[in-house]
């Protein structure tokens, strides 16, 4: 099993210590962060396959550390870890976009595996590969992607005969447009490029954001102010055609 990178948002340190232990054994990585401002700050700089997150937390609570992520559309799978018992919790987390909840105490046991249960419905965003007859073609603005013949052109506009010009990649970074052309208007986080695209289920943040820049240099009128791949901040990326 390829490591995860899981935000711990505990303030009891015992607690969080052997949270993370046991991740560790399971095969994860973990960050721990102590009370709602720091979970929010990471979870805005850092990219996480998941959060476990308590409620009763110093600054902010975890249902304003979740009400705050999800309305700035960060998607990461949340599972919320606390000692309330009440079905008002509950569902005040459910509503506001957790993944799950696990009340305290908890067997590891069953975290782990709602952990990978969780983890596994959110690997399966991946489709199919599509059968397409030749010459079948995906096209953006002036960009015609050839999915047979893994070809890109470009048509150059303003020209009394518009002429195409071939656009040069490497295999990865047509993999990555082709993936971000078929779902386009959906948003993915590093974590599940890297598995979708790279086949990995962890790597370099860096990795995936330099291919989006080469991405951008090659298609974007104004790299620094992208149309069509965009950064959608605490979250990942999405393609906008």
């Amino acid at each position: 099993m390829n490591p995860h990178r899981i935000l711990i948002v505990e303030d009891d340190e015992a607690i969080a210590t052997g949270l993370s232990l046991n991740l560790k054994l399971a095969g994860h990585v973990s960050q721990i962060a102590r009370d709602g401002d720091e979970a929010i700050a990471l979870a805005r700089d850092e990219d996480f396959a998941l959060i476990l997150l308590d409620i009763n937390l110093p600054k902010k609570n975890g249902l304003e550390v979740l009400s705050t992520l999800r309305s700035e559309d960060n998607l990461v799978p949340v599972i919320v870890v606390s000692a309330r018992e009440g079905e008002f919790d509950k569902v005040a987390a459910l509503r506001l976009g957790a993944d799950d909840y696990v009340t305290k105490p908890f067997g590891l046991a069953e975290l782990l595996a709602r952990i990978e249960a969780v983890l596994r419905r959110v690997s399966q965003v991946t489709t199919a590969p599509i059968e397409t007859p030749h010459g079948a073609t995906i096209q953006f603005g002036a960009i015609e992607i050839d999915l047979v013949q893994r070809t890109v052109t470009r048509t150059e506009q303003g020209k009394q005969d518009a002429e195409k010009l071939d656009v040069k990649l490497t295999h990865l970074e047509f993999e990555l447009l082709v993936f971000f052309a078929r779902h386009p208007n959906q948003v993915f986080s590093r974590s599940q490029l890297f598995a979708l695209v790279w086949g990995q289920s962890a790597g370099s943040v860096r990795t995936v954001d330099n291919f989006v820049g080469q991405l951008r240099k090659r298609f974007e009128d104004n790299p620094e102010q992208p149309r069509h791949f965009i950064t959608v901040r605490g979250s990942g990326y999405r393609f906008d055609p």
